[in-house]
């Protein structure tokens, strides 16, 4: 949900926040949820990720949290759907600004590659991980990439 991020980036002292979404109800809970919070400040937005108005762009940070893993599971089209995620990324931050990922869908290397043309991985952050067989994963991938 938009209003979680937003609300613990707020209460973590960062300002000038902005949440987008391509439904109109998920904004409007967001809404409610952040004024209950008394957290007005907060700009909510209700855009799809792949067909971006012009006006928005100049972010330093762009945070992720299912949002690629849905566009991937989407029947038509999920390669170019992923491209244009890609492109409408890098148009939306700032040069050397970062993007942080959380995907329960993909690998630290499936992204890796995902996110080779124009971004640099700067860190992968820890996640919970599991053994079976003799042989040790993760059930998330969270990295940290700076546009390059």
């Amino acid at each position: 949900m938009v209003s979680s991020w937003l609300n613990l980036l707020a209460k973590f002292g960062f300002s000038n926040i902005t949440g987008i979404d391509y439904s109109p109800s998920a904004i409007q809970l967001s809404g409610n949820i952040l004024e209950k919070e008394g957290l007005s400040n907060i700009k909510l937005k209700v855009e799809d990720f792949l067909n971006l108005s012009p006006k928005l762009s100049g972010f330093q940070i762009c945070i992720d949290k299912g949002t690629f893993d849905a566009i991937s599971l989407n029947p038509d089209n999920a390669v170019d759907k992923r491209k244009q995620y890609v492109n409408s990324l890098s148009r939306v931050l700032e040069a050397k600004g970062f993007f942080l990922i959380t995907s329960c869908n993909w690998t630290k290397e499936e992204l890796l590659r995902e996110f080779s043309e124009g971004f640099e991985l700067v860190e992968e952050l820890p996640t919970p991980t599991f053994s079976f067989g003799g042989r040790s994963g993760n059930t998330v991938a969270a990295l940290v990439f700076q546009k390059s």
